[in-house]
């Protein structure tokens, strides 16, 4: 017999016996009435498990749902091959060319088809019945760990080549693969122990292929509606066909350019096509006189003030002359800041900002008066003036920049025909693969881990911390409002995680294993681990990438 002590959060610890080699799903399935939530993982002695596999003496259980984010994301992959089968069942596997998952969009993922076949309502209605004939059936997902060559032959010979090019740059020597009724894939992640964890789910068509609409983190019960984003979806989209026409659409292409010799070249034109699309914005903010006030935002880590300060640079060889303002220089005092529920101020939420005093200030500047622009002191938490006077002529425009700038509440006083709005995000253009996608979120983390610990001591594990506090802010102040944007900017580049790989391994690996924030950085070591590294010596001085490594030309 074994003794397990099963950890339930926030109910008292309960110690059973159960037999050596018992399994996992039924020790789960015994408490699962306790849980309102599906349980999908557990942490066998803090290391996270699928409910396939057996105890084996004692050990702490505690149990992961589909409401803890380890356990969306396990259903979030195994949603997404049964989707692959079901896609590959009705169509035939001869018709197929391509089947990617290609980046979120309106809280789903877009998925294209590619092959010898035509995408229709009725064909996406007989994809999504087949789905739902595997989740009745409770077909288990099965698992198995193959040798890496292996698993290079089995996916060329699924013609499944994105995996395939991925494999052979891989440092481990096994990986593994995961199944439902013969048909295999390789995911980036834990999977449900059977099909019939995946209740929740729907296919949305749209433009040239489909939505994979799943339940979110805060309501896993529930499929929420499908609301598009016309603007993002171009940006993603651009992106996409830009990173094909390269010729780098996955980790295993860049991997195949960085091994050929050609990093330098790849950091060249990412930096130039920036350029030229920084370059376009100005010119259209330039063509419309009646614009003085050039407003963006973006979520955490997107490099606004670096994007903000090579705007300026665009618009002054169109003969403009543009002033940067930071919305963070009108904070209140910190003594009168806004606390969170856990009593810490919240920077996110737009109540920590003095509207009134920055709509004063830009209201006079657009009349033409003369104003002493403020400058917020981060050590002391006290709003600082010291001379910096502004008045606005014919040509100047002020570039003011914040996570609140898109949100007319902000500027409420301001005309709408005197604003242009920007939208920026590090929008990902990469997957792993043709089914593992890298969220926009995960690469935002990275950057932001990497730029904490260089100008401002915070470790990895501070940062991992804080990020849901961010996410929630971002979710409640800047998403709701991106497609107020005029334009949208997408600042992430094709080569940076080859490059922030190398800044980011070393704070990560300081993390110690018996603490909560280790899982994710476990997680994104092993995601690291797939990228080939790139020196970062001949970024540009004035590149976004520099706002998070250092020695860029800008005050960032």
């Amino acid at each position: 017999m074994a003794n397990v002590i099963i950890d339930i959060r926030g109910r008292k610890q309960e110690e059973r016996e159960y037999e050596t080699g018992t399994l996992l799903l039924d020790i789960a399935q015994q408490y699962q009435p306790l849980f309102p939530h599906d349980i999908i993982l557990v942490f066998v002695n803090g290391r996270l498990t699928e409910l396939h596999k057996r105890i084996s003496g004692d050990c702490t259980l505690q149990f992961v749902t589909t409401a803890d984010k380890p356990g969306m994301q396990a259903y979030q992959r195994s949603a997404t091959l049964i989707m692959l089968k079901a896609f590959y069942e009705v169509v035939g596997a001869e018709h197929i060319e391509k089947v990617s998952v290609d980046f979120s969009i309106g809280k789903g993922f877009f998925v294209e088809p590619k092959g010898d076949f035509v995408l229709t309502e009725e064909l996406l209605d007989q994809v999504r019945a087949k789905m739902r004939e595997y989740v009745d059936k409770k077909l288990p997902i099965m698992k198995r760990n193959v040798h890496t060559d292996d698993a290079v032959e089995l996916f060329a010979r699924h013609r499944m080549y994105d995996k395939a090019q991925l494999f052979k740059y891989r440092r481990v020597s096994r990986v593994n693969i995961y199944s439902i009724g013969g048909f295999e894939d390789y995911f980036y992640g834990y999977m449900a122990q059977n099909t019939g964890y995946i209740r929740y789910f729907d296919l949305v068509p749209y433009e040239h292929g489909f939505v994979l609409m799943l339940p979110t983190l805060g309501d896993p019960e529930t499929v929420p509606a499908f609301v598009p984003s016309r603007k993002l979806f171009e940006v993603l989209e651009e992106s996409s066909q830009w990173g094909e026409k390269l010729g780098i659409s996955n980790v295993g292409s860049l991997n195949l350019e960085i091994s050929r010799g050609r990093a330098n070249e790849l950091i060249l034109i990412q930096e130039a096509l920036q350029e030229k699309r920084i370059g376009q914005i100005a010119e259209m903010i330039a063509a419309q006189p009646d614009k003085k006030f050039v407003m963006i935002a973006g979520p955490s880590s997107s490099g606004k003030t670096t994007f903000s300060h090579r705007l300026s640079i665009q618009l002054r060889a169109l003969g403009m002359r543009p002033h940067p303002i930071a919305v963070d220089d009108y904070f209140v005092n910190r003594v009168d800041s806004p606390k969170d529920e856990n009593g810490n101020y919240n920077y996110e939420v737009l109540e920590c900002l003095d509207i009134q005093k920055f709509n004063q200030d830009m209201t006079d500047l657009l009349a033409g008066k003369t104003v002493e622009l403020p400058r917020y002191n981060f050590l002391t938490g006290m709003r600082e003036y010291k001379g910096d006077y502004l008045t606005l002529g014919r040509e100047d425009i002020l570039v003011i920049e914040g996570i609140h700038c898109l949100n007319d509440r902000l500027s409420y006083t301001l005309p709408k025909e005197s604003k242009f709005k920007i939208y920026i995000s590090a929008l990902t253009q990469l997957n792993i693969d043709e089914h593992n996608r890298i969220p926009t979120t995960d690469g935002r983390l990275i950057r932001r881990m990497v730029r904490d610990a260089r100008t401002r001591g915070a470790s990895a594990r501070d940062t991992i911390r804080m990020w849901p506090s961010v996410r929630r802010g971002e979710e409640e102040n800047i998403f709701p409002y991106q497609d107020e944007a005029d334009v949208m900017f997408n600042s992430a580049s094709v080569y940076e995680l080859a490059v922030l790989k190398q800044y980011a391994e070393p704070i990560l690996f300081q993390i110690p294993k018996d603490c909560e924030e280790y899982l994710e950085a476990k997680r994104l070591l092993k995601f690291l681990d797939y990228f080939l590294g790139v020196s970062s010596e001949n970024i540009p001085h004035n590149s976004i990438v520099r706002e998070f490594i250092g020695g860029s030309c800008f005050r960032v």
